[in-house]
């Protein structure tokens, strides 16, 4: 049975060459830097939450599964809810302070924001 991949080349223009093979272009995921090498800035944020505080880990550099472990760790550890996509990982509450100090004992070089 052929490919079904009708759905990856939605929006191309049609092509009248019979020879014209279409190609994606895959993005791939930066290396994981080892922790000594990240620069990691912990900041406090409260805009588009409705006024909550939330403590923001941002300049992460590696791969989603490593930023989603790092982000569990960090929630665990501070005993709260939170996320870690897009390169940031937000951990609920004004944490900075013990997020940093967390960040420090795993070997990250963290520096606390605002």
């Amino acid at each position: 049975m052929k490919e079904n991949d009708w759905k990856k080349r939605l929006g191309i223009v049609y092509s009248t060459n019979p020879d014209f093979q279409y190609s994606t272009e895959e993005t791939s995921e930066p290396e994981t830097l080892e922790p000594s090498k990240q620069r990691l800035i912990v900041r406090l944020d409260r805009s588009g939450r409705a006024g909550k505080q939330v403590t923001l880990v941002q300049g992460f550099v590696g791969t989603q599964e490593d930023l989603a472990e790092l982000g569990r760790k960090l929630k665990v550890k501070c005993g709260v809810g939170g996320s870690a996509k897009d390169g940031e990982i937000t951990v609920q509450g004004d944490l900075r302070d013990k997020v940093t100090k967390l960040l420090l004992e795993m070997g990250y070089n963290a520096k606390r924001g605002n």
